[in-house]
């Protein structure tokens, strides 16, 4: 049968085997697709036309904040670029529809150098102070994840995934597999960042080869995001840091402090595996805000007594 709730299952089915796309993104189909075929109240793939799409619009404009609506709209594009390339519709509404709203600009939260170095310091004591050879070993881990994290700006999905083999100690590189399977390589420059590694390597060195995965579970599996949730919220609360710190908030201080230190956008957009340089522009508000508060503070003006 040609119904809508069919099509979208052979459309999954087609980012998953053809197009290769990862869990996490054809979790974000399902979910967005199975939503909309609920919305438009309708089985018919001939009744979606440009009316129903705007009524289905407007709907989320109501429900969801407008990064979510745009996420979701382009999921159904997405899926009806399909249906036209399949040619199970002659005509596409979305060509004959000019979406366009304006989408607040939500600054990335980043945590200040102080609280980074802060929370680096307590862990190295940690590290130090372990009472067990066990805890010992475990913080050795702590502190590989978060340098890592915080020297290359590397998403925390991307940690987790980590292979043996995309990390090279030897040459101080890891390649990584970011969204859409894009593969880029970034060094590991800093000597404490690369000891540190060094130091967890030759530690778990018999369980990263038996397991392939550069961090893993005790399981054998790759370590979980949630694993590195805890982990960093354990150590803010040992260096008595209030604010709270998220995975992702070293990766927007990894990209916001190179663009303070004057270097180029487009080889943070490289480094942070960006497809378009418009993602990576969201840093240089922050940068904005720096140079407020540099010229506010730091410009002689301020010492004239006029």
């Amino acid at each position: 049968m040609n119904t809508l709730e069919t099509n979208i299952q052979r459309y999954l089915s087609y980012c998953k085997e053809q197009k290769r796309l990862d869990d996490k993104t054809l979790k974000a189909y399902r979910i967005d697709l199975t939503q909309f075929s609920q919305l438009v109240k309708t089985k018919h793939i001939a009744e979606l036309n440009v009316d129903a799409l705007e009524k289905y619009i407007a709907t989320l404009h109501q429900a969801f904040k407008p990064k979510t609506v745009k996420r979701k709209i382009a999921s159904a594009k997405a899926f009806f670029h399909y249906l036209e390339y399949k040619d199970i519709i002659q005509i596409n509404p979305f060509h004959k529809m000019q979406i366009r709203f304006r989408e607040p600009v939500i600054l990335p939260k980043t945590i200040p150098l102080g609280t980074m170095e802060q929370l680096l310091i307590t862990m190295y004591d940690a590290l130090k102070n372990a009472p067990t050879p066990y805890q010992k070993k475990k913080r050795l881990m702590d502190v590989a994840i978060v340098e890592l994290l915080f020297s290359t700006g590397i998403r925390i999905s991307e940690l987790c995934k980590l292979k043996s083999t995309d990390v090279d100690l030897s040459n101080n590189y890891i390649l990584i597999f970011g969204k859409g399977s894009k593969e880029r390589k970034l060094q590991l420059a800093n000597d404490s960042v690369c000891s540190a590694l060094s130091r967890y390597y030759h530690c778990y060195e018999k369980q990263i080869l038996a397991t392939g995965y550069f961090f893993s579970s005790k399981s054998g599996d790759a370590l979980s995001d949630q694993y590195v949730r805890k982990m960093i919220n354990k150590y803010s609360s040992m260096a008595g840091i209030p604010m709270h710190i998220t995975p992702h908030m070293f990766r927007h201080t990894f990209a916001t402090s190179l663009l303070e230190m004057d270097v180029d956008i487009r080889y943070i957009q490289e480094m942070l595996g960006h497809s378009s340089i418009n993602i990576t522009q969201i840093y240089t508000h922050v940068a904005t805000a720096k140079q407020n508060d540099i010229l506010k503070n730091k410009h002689p003006r301020k010492d004239f007594k006029i």
